[in-house]
């Protein structure tokens, strides 16, 4: 059987982008139970009351929703339970460093199998306000109204 070679995208945290000023972004992998891989690959996840956390000199993710895989049995895992980030120890301190500051906050932007293995795309993020997030609507539909004025213009010639 061939590997699996790519990116396969299996959930996206659509929501932080908006909420947050994304500052790093790193990818990491995941220490995960047999039935969590199965219920992934079915394509089912959610990350949007997820965060990433420091204890003990590692990376742990928390809060993010993996159902539990259907034709499981009593080995099921828990849907919310915290997962092991795989880091290098280089990122895990440069994580540590920017983490201390006050107002930043590690969340999952995106979880996809890589090659066949899972990972996790985590950012450090800013909370923005919501004059920031007018002002990023704003800007938005500035440059949609740009687009659609020089695409009208080329269709014209």
């Amino acid at each position: 059987m061939p590997r699996e070679t790519g990116r396969k995208n299996i959930a996206q945290n659509k929501r932080a982008r908006y909420d947050y000023h994304i500052d790093d972004t790193w990818e990491a992998g995941m220490v995960l139970l047999g039935t969590e891989v199965k219920a992934l690959r079915a394509g089912r996840a959610s990350l949007v009351d997820g965060y990433a956390t420091v204890r003990d000199g590692e990376v742990w993710l928390d809060n993010v929703h993996i159902p539990q895989y259907v034709q499981g049995t009593w080995t099921n895992h828990a849907e919310k339970r915290p997962r092991k980030l795989l880091l290098h120890k280089r990122e895990i301190q440069r994580i540590v460093a920017k983490s201390q500051e006050p107002g930043w906050t590690l969340i999952p932007l995106a979880l996809y199998f890589k090659d066949g293995k899972a990972k996790v795309e985590i950012g450090l993020a800013r909370g923005k306000k919501a004059y920031d997030k007018r002002q990023a609507i704003a800007k938005r539909e500035a440059d949609r109204e740009m687009q659609r004025a020089s695409a009208a213009r080329f269709r014209r010639r």
